[in-house]
């Protein structure tokens, strides 16, 4: 039986798709199983896919539901014990899954292992920024919310799971459309700490026309489900209070005044500082101005997230 299933949903990826599965084949470690999952593509993403003659490749093909029924799908496909997911626009470095065999084995007793990566901008290549600091080790055990109050230390492009994760805490929530990963991962912090390398082993690749990349404002996650746990749970009131943070920014930003509000009035605001407090009360315009500043330096390395 393979080591690794590898999951990769599938939507109108027909100009990365090619690379990310050559990723894949070219990994150093070669245990693995691989479950392609077409979410109804309306362009060649299909036809990219025939050269490829691996037995290892499954693949399988269903009308549009979104990606987190596809990956759900895949869940139920897969045979190995540890479970690991590949945007169809992203790519591995050779060494992801080695060094994830290498920290499971060091680990044993772990369940969540990920690492660190870099973003492919429309300008440049930058690595990700995170919370933690780094040690002589090079792998931390970590809290989620503590580790990802810059970028997450989880990323559906560079965390493997054992399968008993998605048995104990469920499936992507395929009622939220936009940050259905973040919901998944608020889950899985408040019950599994988690294996963080800080080697860069794969990268987030720029593709304007993806909607996970853009900032959709239908259907997001509201945070509703986690009142309880964060009365309770400081870490997370307060990584959740920063998402709420950019999510009322960004409801701002679309005109969306109830959508603001929302978020506005569930951040705890003496606890998240000066600055942030300053940018909300600031009118949409001079925010779109600071916002763009922002992302220019973030295009050149300079600086982290936009809205956190």
């Amino acid at each position: 039986m393979a080591f690794f299933s590898i999951i990769i949903p599938l939507y109108n990826k027909e100009n990365f798709i090619e690379d990310t599965i050559k990723s894949v084949l070219n990994q150093t470690f070669q245990s693995f199983e691989v479950i392609v999952v077409n979410d109804g593509s309306t362009d060649k993403s299909e036809e990219k896919l025939v050269p490829f003659k691996d037995s290892r490749i499954q693949y399988y093909s269903k009308q549009n539901e979104g990606v987190s029924s596809a990956r759900n799908y895949a869940i139920e496909k897969a045979n190995a014990n540890f479970i690991t997911f590949l945007d169809a626009d992203d790519y591995w470095y050779p060494t992801f899954l080695e060094t994830m065999f290498e920290n499971i084995s060091k680990f044993p007793e772990y369940k969540v292992f990920s690492a660190a990566i870099e973003f492919d901008t429309a300008k440049k290549t930058i690595p990700a920024q995170y919370s933690i600091t780094k040690s002589d080790s090079q792998i931390e055990i970590v809290n989620y919310f503590k580790a990802s109050l810059k970028e997450s230390v989880l990323c559906t492009s560079c965390t493997v799971f054992h399968k008993s994760v998605f048995q104990e805490i469920g499936n992507f929530d395929t009622k939220i459309k936009s940050g259905e990963d973040t919901d998944l991962w608020i889950r899985i912090g408040l019950v599994y700490p988690i294996v963080f390398s800080w080697k860069i082993l794969a990268r987030y690749v720029y593709d304007a026309k993806s909607l996970s990349k853009k900032s959709e404002m239908e259907n997001k996650m509201d945070f509703s489900k986690f009142e309880e746990a964060e009365k309770t749970n400081r870490d997370l009131k307060y990584f959740l209070d920063l998402n709420r943070f950019s999510l009322a920014i960004k409801g701002k930003l679309a005109g969306e005044t109830a959508l603001f509000y929302k978020y506005y009035n569930s951040i705890d605001l003496k606890k998240i500082g000066w600055k942030k407090r300053f940018l909300l009360r600031l009118p949409a315009f001079i925010l779109r101005i600071l916002i763009s500043f922002k992302t220019f330096l973030a295009n050149l390395g300079i600086g982290s997230s936009v809205f956190k």
